[in-house]
């Protein structure tokens, strides 16, 4: 199938209206860091919290979910939905606390919560570490997307739809900032969004798949409906619900469900105007993340298995398919290739804007931390604002090149996915608990990274050629997450601890509250420092954290049951819902932040 005149038209409107974001916005973006990076600190909440969904409405995402749907049925979602429980205590517990900090970077709270030197290199090599390293694998695997999107649905070599969308998003991301990103956020996800839920309307009820009684009624498709995995076979709940839930949620480092909060969540939240900005924003994402986005995808997962059931028939459908790129999530793409003209254009932009979206917030992540975090605070700290910003838009060139190349050489989403959760596997609980227990210090978050790195390398590369009983993925992401865990609290004790006059400043400044750190307050006192000691309300937040999380699985499971026609159980998971809503209301209205 060939796009139409129309939809090259559509898609070419879409470049031209967020180069003109990047060039209306580029005055102000070049005034400061704080400009380019934050937009100033005041940007409505709203706006943020629609920012955040757009960047994870990446282009890879749709294809992720297909492929878990085709590979293990919609339960297998687990993997990600877990992560809601990441973002709900974010929102509670730790957005008002990164606000606070009033930090360009969660790089740069290393040097606010700990001291010396160990503190320093912490923060110079996590800013190149997550600058360069984890930065370009997300957009690498963003870029995988994009290349099979192209292939398939735009019939051009993966190479060529990476360099126009990437020369666009370049474009207006080094013009204009972040102000400029979350401008063009804004329309991308209702673009992306729209074009989603009218391809699931139209593929649904194509000829080849017969409506949606016809799709659930297909034995291809009945199999892999359930919400929850069959609790009779280990084999499947254990990795697929049990880990997720127990275990992948604290324990591993992802992009945008980053444990405690962090990565361009914690950007978001730094560029609100207020604490209860940042709260909001984050409730928003969450809320459309998990509840309002997954089921467009879903519905059109379940189709492409009666289109497609086998990768066969999609390598026989698209022979110019690279041999490397064929994998069930492919079969997304793939099924799009049956949109009409126009519609095509619309979903095409649409997932573009998505690609260019994840792409451009990656960029301006990654070069606040090779800016903020490394070139200025160890190369040129006397650099002008102007040099820093001029910077900022050199690593934002080098990092897209670097994941436009790392896109070419992957082959599966899935993989990439489960690469990045080993990554940081056992990390994730020292990000939760270094607000609120003062033992916890450099060295602690240095042993942890490295022997983190060990472990997954080992698993990754070493393990399966040793002749010991091969591994899953998530047996290796569970025992990743535990040897990891018991090294750095072995870590926290045996190495010295942060000074008292870092631990006093920081707990003046953050106010966190909690009983760990009460030693500092008696330190402060030994001292003749009066250390006024904040209770908190640590148990009102872990509460609302618990309903919030509540209320969207029951919103995101009502959908679900109100699409396959179970009426009984879509009423009692409303019913739910609004519960929780109401629940959640008179909770939030109880915590304390500052406007």
């Amino acid at each position: 199938m060939n796009l139409s005149n129309l939809d090259w038209s559509i898609i070419a409107l879409y470049f031209l209206f967020t180069l003109a974001v990047g060039i209306a916005v580029s005055r102000n973006a070049g005034k400061s860091t704080k400009d380019f990076f934050l937009s100033g600190r005041d940007m409505p909440w709203w706006l943020l919290g629609v920012s955040m969904v757009a960047t994870t409405f990446s282009a890879d995402t749709p294809n992720l979910v297909t492929g878990l749907v085709r590979e293990n049925g919609v339960a297998a979602n687990w993997g990600w939905w877990a992560f809601l429980l990441t973002g709900m205590m974010t929102v509670f517990v730790y957005a008002k606390l990164w606000r606070r900090s009033e930090v360009m970077t969660d790089i740069e709270f290393y040097e606010l919560r700990y001291s010396g030197k160990a503190a320093a290199f912490l923060r110079g090599f996590r800013a190149l570490y997550l600058g360069l390293i984890f930065n370009v694998l997300v957009t690498g695997t963003v870029s995988l997307a994009a290349v099979k999107f192209g292939e398939i649905i735009l019939q051009m070599p993966g190479w060529q739809t990476l360099l126009i969308a990437g020369g666009v998003t370049v474009a207006y991301s080094t013009i204009g900032g972040l102000k400029a990103v979350i401008v063009t956020d804004f329309v991308q996800f209702f673009l992306a969004m729209i074009g989603s839920i009218w391809a699931c309307i139209y593929l649904v009820n194509m000829e080849q798949v017969g409506g949606l009684t016809a799709l659930l009624e297909n034995v291809d498709v009945s199999s892999k409906m359930s919400l929850i995995p069959d609790l009779s076979n280990p084999d499947l709940w254990v990795p697929i619900l049990l880990v997720p839930l127990a275990v992948q949620w604290w324990a591993s480092y992802y992009p945008g469900a980053e444990p405690g909060g962090g990565g361009y969540i914690a950007q978001r939240m730094f560029s609100a105007k207020s604490e209860k900005g940042a709260i909001k924003a984050t409730l928003l994402f969450n809320v459309a993340h998990y509840a309002l986005r997954p089921w467009p995808w879903i519905l059109i997962a379940l189709a492409s298995l009666v289109v497609f059931p086998e990768l066969s028939d999609i390598q026989e459908e698209f022979p110019a398919l690279s041999a490397g790129k064929l994998g069930h999530d492919v079969a997304y793409p793939a099924m799009l290739s049956y949109l009409p003209s126009g519609l095509m254009g619309l979903v095409a932009a649409g997932l573009i804007a998505a690609f260019m979206s994840t792409m451009s917030t990656q960029l301006n992540l990654g070069a606040s931390y090779l800016v903020n975090d490394f070139y200025h605070r160890f190369i040129k700290p006397e650099a002008s604002e102007k040099e820093l910003v001029s910077a900022a838009r050199w690593f934002t060139v080098l990092s897209m090149v670097l994941g436009i190349g790392l896109g070419l050489a992957l082959t599966d989403a899935t993989q990439a996915f489960n690469l990045l959760l080993l990554l940081g596997a056992g990390t994730g609980l020292i990000y939760i608990l270094r607000w609120f227990w003062w033992r916890i210090n450099a060295m602690t978050e240095i042993v942890a990274m490295i022997s983190s790195l060990i472990i997954a390398g080992y698993f990754t590369f070493i393990h399966d050629m040793t002749g010991l009983p091969v591994l899953e993925d998530w047996q290796k992401t569970v025992l990743g997450a535990l040897l990891t865990t018991i090294i750095w609290v072995v870590a926290a004790y045996v190495t010295p601890a942060t000074t008292d006059e870092k631990l006093i400043e920081f707990y003046q400044k953050i106010r966190p509250g909690g009983p760990g750190w009460k030693a500092v307050i008696e330190k402060a006192a030994a001292k003749g420092e009066s250390l006024e000691y904040h209770k908190g309300q640590l148990p009102l937040e872990l509460l609302s954290f618990v309903i919030g999380c509540f209320t969207v699985y029951a919103a995101l499971f009502a959908t679900g049951y109100w699409i396959y026609g179970q009426t009984n159980a879509a009423l009692i998971a409303t019913a739910g819902a609004v519960i929780g809503g109401w629940l959640l209301f008179r909770s939030w209205g109880k915590l304390q932040t500052q406007d």
